[in-house]
């Protein structure tokens, strides 16, 4: 069986949240949120805007991420994504 590929992204929702994921196919899953079939955050907030993304090595290195980016303020989170883009 083929080893899954896992993602950490980062939305910019329409009210100008952050939102923090995990997923195997990125694009599938922002659809999937701009469909309001996402996330419950993310439902009343659509439509989202993928702002970034980073391959991982493991599904537990992606959720190890994920969690270690929900504890940074959103300051901290625009500084991040300033830095990238």
């Amino acid at each position: 069986m083929a080893k899954k590929t896992w993602f950490v992204y980062i939305l910019r929702c329409k009210d100008k949240s952050l939102y923090t994921g995990i997923t195997i196919d990125v694009t599938a899953r922002i659809a999937v949120h701009n469909s309001g079939r996402g996330a419950a955050y993310t439902r009343g907030r659509v439509p989202v805007k993928l702002l970034w993304s980073e391959r991982q090595k493991s599904e537990s290195a992606a959720r190890k991420l994920e969690a270690k980016i929900k504890k940074w303020k959103k300051s901290e989170k625009e500084a991040f994504i300033k830095s990238v883009i």
